[in-house]
């Protein structure tokens, strides 16, 4: 059952628990009643962690009592008795499990951690209880069986085979031992699960690098320094501190002279999680075995099958296929690119290997010259702020959208702001939280995700509320938020996803924003990306934060020239990580799993184009694949990105703002969610199928 963000609590619910413990407000659990903020925002000010285990508990309840009304109804079996009753059963769930587990993310401690450990399996129970429920299936089944004769809407249909179909995926059809197993597999999944990404947080947290010698900064621009010197004071040392989170790392081995200590930072990075405290190699072992064993109940070759056969890929083979044609036309130029900064650095002095610890330095040295632009040069016209109010005023510009903060509505952290998002009409179309900077209770990357789904209940339209988190610079006593290109480009990213979940339209929580097969979703952010390098966007924004001077066109054209920039290595090294994801998760046994670092190394080996160092292990971190949702999914990064190329060519001959584009963009693909076969979706807006060739085209690769 799906238990995402899907409705606002009941109103018996409100009643029975006002009703408790002489019916004091103090005493009622803000997670089971109706918030009277605006639009019904999640109390955030009133939310303790003490109320999570009682809400979940009840709600639970609710949902298992209205499916128990489903499940021993006397009347046939019909769309609105039991497809649509089981699609909000679980409503109190989905919001209590949006908050605790958005939250648990992003805004997380031990207390939390430790309840995460606890209601996760009860989660998992509720939703084999659902699943593995035979009476009910019995019922989905026989509506499934009649849908052609039901005078079913579009949508109606859609929910009826999709309903159907997570059934059969979650193991209906299975019968006595077999059906024990599955429970038994998915209860300690969602535990190991969670322990991994426990893991990955703590190691990245323990680890800093302390310096109070100044010579040992040398190359460091002001900002990275700065941003040191308040991280190092936030801790109460002297001196400067530097730790993994991405804006102390990343700008660190850009440009720290001092090799030893770029060595340093980059085999702490890359062995999180890795022979130390926080060790998930087990981890590792036991989710791969059990996800397994679990495909092969569900009568399935390999866990990568399973998944694959609900993406748009369809199968391991085709996706395998797909990686090896893109790695074929891009290893070359990765070898190209590498072999030029090589012989840039010699040309510099350096003698030696390059090794991964180089890299990032020399290439940015390289970059600098080649192109005569890096981030301390472009940072000054990147403030936060503008960055912002840009991707609002392009989401005006597309869709016409508009973006008002309210301090009113509560928030989780004093670091979050909301804004609310009306269209030209000034009909609400949804909340929109922006939580950008780094902190301790914060897992890294940055990510889009909703407290609420839209949908309608009850006659009511739920529109959604919409989390953006990030990680991005923070501000120093003497300068503000400044981003780096790259994290300008996150955000656009992240942006798209947000759009993808804001401009939903549809009657069912499961079929609405960004729900949809895992290789379409990453399209509507990869497609943001595009505007990031657009002449005409740039200039209507990016102004220097202290004069107040637009960026100059020489300076555009160096960021536009320089965009397919090592744009062979950077393909290489997703693909990498795809290969070692396929490689995990296609196995039809665990024998070759023993040593997970030698595996790790065969997966990728056709992709290696820096030294191998066995002290550093991807896998141990990799949260995409073993923690989060993207297991045999990470290479519909490299999928989608296919997909935006060829659509992004769109805008380019009709205008990067034209509304009749993005119209057709908003209608075809953002509102209308998992509605229709993603292959129909883009059909319907770019009038054929996608060209593959449009990736190698847009990265210049073509001409290599």
């Amino acid at each position: 059952m799906n238990i995402k963000p899907y409705a606002v609590v009941a109103i018996i619910i409100s009643l029975l628990l006002f009703s408790c413990k002489n019916n004091k407000m103090t005493d009622i659990n803000p997670l089971l009643v109706k918030s009277d903020n605006l639009y019904g925002a999640p109390a955030f000010d009133k939310i303790k962690n003490e109320h999570y285990k009682d809400a979940f508990t009840k709600a639970i309840e609710i949902a298992k009592s209205r499916v128990d009304s489903i499940t021993l109804s006397t009347e046939e079996p019909d769309f609105l008795n039991t497809i649509e009753a089981l699609e909000f059963a679980g409503v109190e769930l989905s919001s209590v499990s949006s908050i605790f587990f958005n939250l648990n993310e992003a805004h997380t401690d031990s207390v939390m951690q430790d309840l995460a450990l606890v209601v996760s399996p009860m989660i998992t129970e509720y939703s084999n209880d659902i699943m593995l429920n035979e009476k009910l299936f019995e019922r989905v089944k026989a509506v499934y069986e009649k849908r052609e004769n039901l005078n079913l809407t579009k949508e109606q249909l859609r929910l009826t085979e999709e309903t159907y179909k997570s059934f059969t995926r979650s193991g209906a059809g299975l019968q006595g031992d077999a059906k024990v197993r599955y429970r038994e597999i998915n209860t300690e999944l969602s535990k190991l699960t969670l322990i991994f990404g426990q893991n990955v947080l703590a190691a990245t947290n323990k680890f800093i690098m302390h310096l109070e010698d100044s010579t040992l900064l040398e190359g460091l621009p002001q900002f990275v320094i700065e941003g040191a010197a308040a991280e190092a004071k936030q801790r109460e040392l002297a001196g400067w501190v530097f730790t993994l989170h991405g804006p102390s790392f990343g700008p660190f081995m850009q440009y720290s002279t001092n090799r030893s200590l770029r060595e340093k930072m980059w085999r702490a990075y890359n062995s999180k999680s890795f022979n130390d405290e926080f060790d998930n190699r087990e981890a590792i072992k036991k989710i791969v075995a059990l996800r397994m064993e679990r495909a092969k109940l569900l009568g399935y070759a390999t866990h990568a099958e399973y998944v694959l056969s609900n993406n748009m890929a369809g199968s391991p083979q085709r996706v395998n296929s797909f990686i090896d044609d893109l790695l074929s036309k891009t290893i070359g130029p990765a070898k190209r690119e590498i072999a030029e900064i090589a012989a840039f650095a010699k040309s510099k002095g350096f003698t030696g290997e390059i090794m991964p610890w180089d890299f990032s330095y020399w290439s940015e040295q390289y970059k600098i010259e080649k192109y005569a632009v890096n981030d301390q040069m472009l940072k000054p016209y990147f403030r936060l702020e503008s960055a912002e109010r840009a991707i609002f005023s392009l989401a005006d510009s597309l869709f016409g959208l508009t973006f008002t903060e309210n301090r009113s509505i509560p928030v989780y952290h004093s670091d979050v702001k909301v804004f609310e998002v009306k269209d030209a009409s000034g009909k609400f179309i949804s909340l929109l939280y922006m939580d950008y900077f780094p902190r301790e209770s914060k897992r890294g990357g940055a990510w889009m995700t909703t407290f609420r789904d839209q949908f309608y209940y009850k006659g009511e339209e739920n529109r959604p509320f919409v989390s953006l988190v990030c990680n991005f610079t923070k501000p120093t006593e003497t300068s503000p938020s400044l981003l780096t290109f790259n994290e300008f480009s996150t955000l656009l990213h992240e942006f798209g996803h947000a759009l993808h979940g804001m401009l939903a339209e549809g009657n069912y929580p499961s079929l609405t924003g960004t729900n949809v097969v895992r290789d379409f979703v990453e399209l509507p952010s990869q497609i943001m990306e595009n505007w990031a390098t657009e002449s005409e966007f740039l200039k209507s924004f990016a102004k220097h934060y202290e004069s107040g001077e637009d960026i100059p066109q020489e300076l555009i054209k160096k960021i536009i020239d320089a965009r397919n920039y090592l744009a062979g290595y950077s393909n290489v090294r997703q693909l990498s990580f795809g290969m070692n994801d396929m490689a995990w998760h296609n196995l039809s046994d665990t024998e070759a799993t023993a040593d997970v670092l030698a595996f790790e190394k065969r997966a990728t080996e056709r992709a290696r184009i820096l030294p191998f160092i066995d002290s550093a292990c991807i896998s141990t971190s990799f949260g995409h694949i073993f923690s989060g949702g993207y297991s045999a999914g990470y290479y519909s990064y490299k999928w989608a990105e296919v997909l935006e190329a060829d659509a992004f060519s769109l805008f380019r001959e009709r205008g990067i703002f034209s509304k009749e584009v993005a119209e057709s963009f908003r209608a075809n693909i953002l509102s209308k969610g998992n509605l229709e076969d993603a292959a129909v979706l883009y059909r319907n807006f770019r009038g054929r199928d996608p060209r593959p060739e449009a990736l190698i085209e847009k990265f210049g690769l073509n001409k290599n």
